[in-house]
This record gives C-alpha cells, structure tokens and sequence, in this order.
C-alpha cells in the first residue's frame, strides 16, 4: 500500500484537493483520497513537489507511423502531407518493428496509459500483445471508387478479426467524408456488433474539406476529380457534417475539426491534435465552441508530430484557450477514458486503476515550460 502525496490532488471527477492524499494498492487500485495529510500516518507519506493526476489518455494516434518521423516536411499543408505517407511502405519490416517500440516507450515515459490507435495493417499488433498498453483500435477505412468497396470492406472485416482474435478492442471506422462514399459507409455501419463501443473519423482537419462539400471546388475537388472518384462521395452530401447523419447516432470520436464551427457542434465526442494541426496545416481549432466534457486530446502520428506527448499538447490548448488546469486535465485523462471505454481509467476514483503522473512543470494553475 502506497500513500502519495504533492502540493495538488487532481482527481478529476473532484475539484483538486491541495496537499490530498492518494492511497493506492500495490497493483495499483485507488483505495482512497484523503483530503489532508494529518488523517495518514506521517511515516507512511510519499510527498513529491508537483501535481498527481491520472494517466493520460492519447484519444488519437497512428502508431503504425512512427517509422515516417521527419519525413514529411512542416507547414507544407495537407495534400503534400498525404504524398509523404505513400512512402510508409519504403522501410524494411524490421525498421517499422523498432519504430514502433520505440513510440510506445516514449508515450509510457510520458504518462500515457491509454491510446485510440488508427489500424491499416497488423504491423502494430505485435507490440500491443504485450500488454504495456490499453488500445481501442479503428480499423481506417476508405475506398473512393464503387467498383473497389465490396473488396475494400472484405479486407477491413478480415483486420478487425485480426485484432479482436488477439484479444483486442477493434472497430472498422471511416477514414474522413471525402474519402468514403454513401455506399462504404453504409457497409461500416452495419457491421457494427455488440464488441463495438465507438468509431473514429477524421474531420474538418483542413479548409479545403468544406470548400469540397459546400461549394463542390477547391484543392480536393480538383484532387478527387482527377483520381475519377466517386462523385457520390460530395454531390450527396450539402455540408460536411452531413455525413453524420450517415453514422446513424453511433458513439462518435471527431478528430482534429480544426475548421469546424460552433454552429456544427453536436453531442459527439471531439478530438484535438494540436501539434499535428501547426505541423500540417499552420492552424489551430477554436476551443471555445467545445464541450469541455466532450473533448479529448491526440497526438497523432509521428508522421506529423515530432514527440508523443499528451503534456506537450496541453500546452499549446493552454496557450489558445482559457481552459484552466483542471480542465486541461480532464481532457488529458478522463474524457478520453470516457471516449475510448476504458472504465477503470481517467479519474481517482475508488477501484480504479488509471495510473499515476506527477507532473512538475506547474505554476499559478499553469503548465510551464517543459523540459
């Protein structure tokens, strides 16, 4: 049994509790929170300077990525950013393997205990059977031309079975509106079943996306025409957010939505990656339209990030928002819990076993400078 201590408790589903007391079991199980340090015996205290939250939760990530750290170049925008991706396959299988090691270990050095995970290959199965980490992976789908969907889904349906044969939570989830036609999406919604808690989309992560939709012109209209995709994918769909009405009111987590509205704000989940969004695109969402309840945090791939790190982009939210630290926190920790199904994660409450970070970059309710 452990009795920790800092100069804040963070217990999330509480307001923070100054000098609290964090009994733990030695496997980790909150037994209790004590709200002052005289209620525990003084010989048993582990004090530290700092903060003590839950462990963080990374809502968004492509872990099969990590091999592409640096490859693309900053601030170039989002189609130059997709060309890069198309050299994932260039590096050798035992490249891909330690990259992905290695990515792991960072996000555990970094708190985080939890990932939504973006799946188009088993390359990352192997590591997640070690069980150092909670996944839910969404097997991506896309597909912009008809007469592939039947074989495209076929291929997705086989992953998925990969991923929950090796004893891992795994759902089939559309890549992004402009790149799944009414018809593919139709086929990922009805192969949800009862081990499906939730399904993950990219969206609103460029402007261009809204210029494709509304005004049918553009970058990507000029990009998807000139593939000869399915014309479906925007003449039946007025505005982007239309496609929701497709995912029949399934449990959704909404990533980036760097260009979204308030006015297009629904009940969903959202996801933000800030350092993903100045890498790619130069932009960052505007964070007083969310639901501070509803909102997680990603880091995206090392593709389009240069760390794995959940403290990093609470960071930058703080600097453009006013979310204060407890805020900052429960989008860190517990709504990401909540997002991803992870029961026992995200809060300091009694039986759980969410971790613990103590974080000592902090002062005036402020994360500081990291280093």
């Amino acid at each position: 049994m452990r009795y920790l201590s800092a100069n804040y408790l963070f217990p999330l589903h509480i307001s923070p509790i100054k000098e609290g007391v964090l009994q733990i079991s030695d496997e980790g199980e909150i037994v209790n929170i004590f709200r002052n340090r005289s209620e525990v015996l003084q010989y048993k205290l582990e004090i530290f300077e700092g903060i003590l939250c839950p462990g963080f939760v990374n809502a968004h990530c492509h872990l099969e990525l990590s091999h592409l750290l640096g490859i693309a170049e900053k601030g170039r925008g989002f189609l130059d950013f997709l060309e890069a991706i198309q050299q994932r396959n260039s590096s050798t299988e035992i490249e891909k393997q330690n990259a992905i090691e290695k990515a792991e270990q960072e996000m555990i050095a970094n708190g985080i205990v939890a990932v939504g995970d973006i799946c188009n290959t088993t390359d990352t199965l192997l590591q997640k059977q070690k069980g150092n980490l909670l996944y839910y992976n969404f097997i991506e789908t896309f597909g912009i031309h008809e007469n592939k969907i039947d074989i495209i889904f076929t291929q997705s349906m086989e992953l998925r079975n990969e991923f929950r044969t090796a004893g891992q939570k795994a759902t089939i989830s559309p890549h992004a509106p402009y790149s799944v036609p009414p018809s593919l999406m139709k086929k990922i919604i009805e192969s949800f079943d009862d081990r499906d808690e939730l399904l993950s989309i990219h969206m609103q992560e460029t402007k261009e996306e809204n210029q494709l939709f509304e005004n049918k012109e553009g970058y990507f209209f000029d990009w998807l025409n000139g593939m000869s995709a399915d014309v479906s994918i925007w003449e039946s769909r007025k505005k982007l957010i239309d496609v929701l009405k497709e995912l029949k009111n399934k449990k959704i987590l909404l990533v980036h939505n760097t260009f979204t509205k308030k006015k297009e704000i629904t009940e969903n989940y959202y996801c933000t990656c800030p350092k993903a969004n100045l890498y790619i695109e130069n932009a960052m969402p505007d964070y007083s339209i969310f639901d501070t309840d509803k909102l997680c945090v990603g880091t995206d791939s090392l593709a389009s990030n240069n760390s794995l790190s959940i403290l990093e982009e609470l960071k930058i939210i703080q600097e453009n928002s006013h979310f204060d630290l407890n805020t900052l926190l429960k989008i860190a920790s517990k709504n990401g819990a909540e997002a991803l199904g992870f029961e026992s994660l995200g809060t300091f409450e009694n039986g759980k076993k969410p971790g613990v970070n103590l974080i000592i970059n902090f002062s005036d309710n402020k994360i500081t400078n990291l280093i």
